[in-house]
């Protein structure tokens, strides 16, 4: 487990006075079929942040990279029909490990975290037409290719849509770049 999921888990108990399994039990007896109506019923039943409700509801249903038995797995899955963004993806991480030896690649079922010291980017096939880097620059005013996202919900601040590997330029890295130096 990493380091971040682990402090995760030690504030939710210093901060709720429930474990992590308490949490993953209370869930289960509403028999949610979606990750979103577990994050909301915390957040809206029990106020819990969206950090908490987002990482009791990956644990309840196994989707974070912690719980899979080999979370390239993750990332095989989220490509299966969407095989000709992989190339995307794949370029974006090799650039995104240039910037130190600090990054946290975290996959997920449907998308992968980039983490230093908190989650900095998000890497998503979303649609089959469409690639989302989501971006965490609270404060920034959108520009250029950079898109503000307007959700309270967002685990994001920006976004990026491309649809094909030749989109990738030095805008979108110099974003994914600030977001990562914020990050630190």
């Amino acid at each position: 487990m990493d380091k971040a999921t682990q402090t995760m888990i030690e504030n939710l108990h210093k901060n709720t006075g429930k474990t992590l399994e308490d949490w993953i039990k209370i869930v289960k007896k509403e028999n949610f079929a979606k990750h979103g109506e577990m994050v909301s019923f915390l957040k809206q039943s029990h106020q819990l942040t969206h950090g908490f409700a987002n990482l009791i509801a990956h644990k309840a249903k196994g989707s974070d990279a912690g719980s899979a038995t080999n979370p390239n797995d993750l990332i095989s899955n989220q490509y299966k029909g969407k095989e000709h963004f992989k190339p995307i993806y794949d370029q974006l991480i090799k650039e995104i490990k240039t910037f130190g030896n600090d990054v946290e690649i975290a996959p997920k079922n449907a998308y992968v975290s980039l983490r230093r010291k908190k989650q900095f980017a998000m890497l998503q096939p979303a649609t089959k037409t469409r690639f989302e880097i989501g971006i965490n620059l609270k404060g920034q005013q959108a520009q250029g290719k950079l898109e503000e996202i307007n959700s309270a919900n967002a685990m994001c601040s920006h976004k990026i849509n491309i649809s094909d590997r030749n989109e990738i330029d030095s805008e979108i890295i110099n974003w994914i770049k600030k977001a990562y130096d914020n990050a630190g």
